[in-house]
């Protein structure tokens, strides 16, 4: 058993904190995959404290995507002809929309 905990180990090690995902479901799979060994109690805990770090890596990843995603869909607008475009999310944006009323 002792040899699966330092193969675990080199799993964990192998990936640098700094280094976020390829994309936010790559990051949401390695999360997934991270909780699934801690909830199994299949890491050390030295290895549980590296899945951990690595995990908070992951979810600001996450979040930074999530944030700028929905920037990009508050911006979208349609316009009366059904059609979408992209709208600047400066404030005038309101107060254009409260004057046209």
């Amino acid at each position: 058993m002792a040899k699966s905990a330092s193969s675990n180990k080199s799993d964990l090690s192998a990936e640098p904190l700094e280094q976020t995902a390829d994309s936010y479901e790559a990051a949401m799979e390695e999360l997934e995959t991270l909780i699934g060994r801690m909830e199994g109690c299949e890491l050390t805990l030295e290895d549980s404290l590296a899945a951990y770090q690595r995990g908070s890596v992951l979810v600001k990843y996450c979040q930074q995507v999530l944030e700028k995603v929905e920037q990009q869909v508050r911006m979208l607008e349609t316009q009366a002809g059904g059609e979408a475009r992209l709208a600047p999310l400066a404030g005038d944006k309101e107060a254009g929309g409260e004057a046209d009323r």
